[in-house]
């Protein structure tokens, strides 16, 4: 709108104060309650596109990993390591954990699954001694 005077601007002001108030109204509608709250959060992360989300949710994975990684290495494994070698895990573990998302989880579940299965299905032979079972002898 272009501004030529004293009442267009004050009849601007007027419209842009009642945008503010109608936002204003909206915002605090979505975030009343806790449950809004959360759903205005989980509503960054799925969307009716995946790729039009935030994060999908097989790189919610891969970015979890690469906070909790370097944490859990530095805190188990280089427990007693110097700064130096915190630092690197620090470095070289987020671009390497690039590699791990929900489908390499699920790949590295499903080998570990199937060879429990294998080794319970596997029955225990009887020992054979080489003696008939209807003979006497003892």
């Amino acid at each position: 709108m272009i501004i030529n005077n004293l009442h267009d601007l004050r009849a601007e002001i007027a419209v842009l104060q009642e945008k503010k108030t109608v936002q204003e109204a909206a915002i605090k509608a979505r975030f009343s309650s806790p449950g809004a709250i959360f759903n205005t959060i989980f509503s960054s992360f799925k969307g009716p596109d995946l790729k039009s989300s935030l994060f999908n949710p097989e790189d919610l994975i891969s970015i979890l990993s690469r906070f909790l990684l370097p944490i859990a290495l530095n805190k188990t494994i280089f427990r007693n390591s110097s700064f130096l070698i915190k630092a690197l895990v620090g470095i070289i573990v987020p671009k390497a954990s690039g590699l791990i998302n929900q489908e390499t989880i699920m790949t590295v579940w499903d080998k570990i699954r199937s060879i429990a299965s294998n080794i319970s299905s596997k029955k225990k032979k009887p020992v054979d001694y080489g003696i008939p079972p209807d003979s006497e002898t003892y």
